[in-house]
């Protein structure tokens, strides 16, 4: 049995790595349309950017793995169609060349997501979007002391790279749209703390504040970080159920039975949260990639992890758990001191109904099992 990846990052490298480590010896392909080894995306903005680490430490194997596995890892090649009916797929060299056909038996969606364009910055100057590794290498090279960087967006990505910019001594402006960074992800509450944190570390926090074309034309760099979108052409091309990303069910299967999707593109039927979730994290890759492997070598297993995600920013770190659900949450119980800024450390849980949705910590490491285990529960 032939079992086919489409995807070459942390997603479709873990599969890979489960269905050799619990023992699958049927034929295992990935396609990848990167010409690297499969690596991790959250050192790109963060250790790596930092200068704490080379880039080389985020790939998930390195090449003897593969070969080693007996997995056959197909790197600067695109899938650019698939046939459900004939259990066909069509790739191509992305560097140009003649396609060719292949058969799988069972397939595994894993392409990703890619940044969303801001048009304004397109047009006025060349910005920089943080997703690979050539990203990386021009992001770092442009954070020099002195230099004039302008981030549009406060999310996760744009907090990061102020950061990193930071670190590396460049002046920095963030514009963001919202009356707050994260809002929409940790609710005013906790939100102002981070607003704080970069106020502290000399960021101009320009928020409730759209960019303007002057003031991308002053910047030095222009780094854009206002989120990412699926890459699901590939699957409503093949006919399978696309809403807000590919719908899975509980068991990360789409609509086609031999056909799973995980990652930042799976839209699954959460069997826990009773609804249906899309989750662009690195814990997500790494856990639905374990449970899609056990499942296309035929087990049934259904996707029960709770949505995970970390930052590291100055010297805050942060580790979130749950996910508080669209009727929102009715208040937020905060513990500890909140001043990170001066090396604080608290817990944060979000509460619907009296029970635990979400719930942080910030700087108490040893509080993570505790935090996490709070998730479900009555408060």
């Amino acid at each position: 049995m032939t079992i086919a990846i489409v995807g070459g990052g942390l997603a479709a490298a873990t599969a890979a790595t489960e269905l050799r480590e619990t023992g699958y010896d049927g034929e295992v392909v990935i396609y990848s349309a990167e010409d690297h080894l499969p690596y991790e995306r959250p050192p790109l903005s963060k250790a790596v950017l930092l200068g704490d680490a080379e880039v080389d430490s985020a790939r998930v194997h390195d090449a003897n793995w593969y070969d080693e596995h007996d997995v056959r890892l197909e790197r600067g090649v695109k899938v650019v169609s698939i046939d459900p009916v004939t259990h066909t797929l069509r790739s191509e060299p992305v560097a140009g060349g003649d396609g060719s056909e292949h058969r799988y038996d069972k397939l595994l969606l894993a392409t990703g997501s890619a940044p969303r364009h801001f048009p304004l910055a397109d047009r006025v100057v060349e910005p920089l979007y943080l997703r690979t590794i050539e990203d990386n290498a021009r992001l770092r090279a442009a954070l020099k002391p002195g230099a004039g960087i302008v981030i549009v967006g406060a999310g996760w990505i744009g907090l990061e790279v102020a950061s990193a910019a930071r670190h590396h001594g460049a002046d920095v402006t963030i514009y963001e749209v919202a009356e707050l960074p994260l809002v929409n992800v940790l609710g005013p509450e906790v939100a102002r703390l981070f607003a704080d944190l970069h106020r502290f570390h000399g960021v101009d926090l320009r928020l409730g504040t759209p960019v303007d074309e002057a003031a991308l034309a002053a910047a030095d760099v222009v780094v854009v970080g206002i989120g990412a979108a699926p890459i699901t052409q590939l699957a409503e091309d093949a006919g399978l159920e696309v809403d807000g990303g590919v719908l899975v069910d509980e068991t990360l299967r789409t609509s086609d039975p031999d056909i799973y999707a995980i990652g930042d593109i799976a839209n699954q039927q959460h069997p826990v949260l009773g609804r249906r979730i899309r989750v662009e994290h690195w814990d997500t890759a790494i856990e639905q990639g374990k449970v899609a492997a056990h499942n296309l070598a035929g087990a049934n297993e259904p996707y029960t992890h709770l949505p995970y995600f970390f930052t590291d920013q100055y010297d805050l770190g942060m580790e979130y758990f749950g996910s508080v659900g669209p009727d929102g949450y009715d208040r937020v119980d905060i513990e500890g001191d909140t001043d990170v800024a001066h090396g604080g450390a608290f817990r944060a849980y979000w509460v619907k109904d009296g029970t635990v949705q979400a719930a942080m910590h910030a700087n108490d490491w040893d509080a993570s099992d505790a935090v996490r285990d709070s998730v479900g529960t009555v408060r």
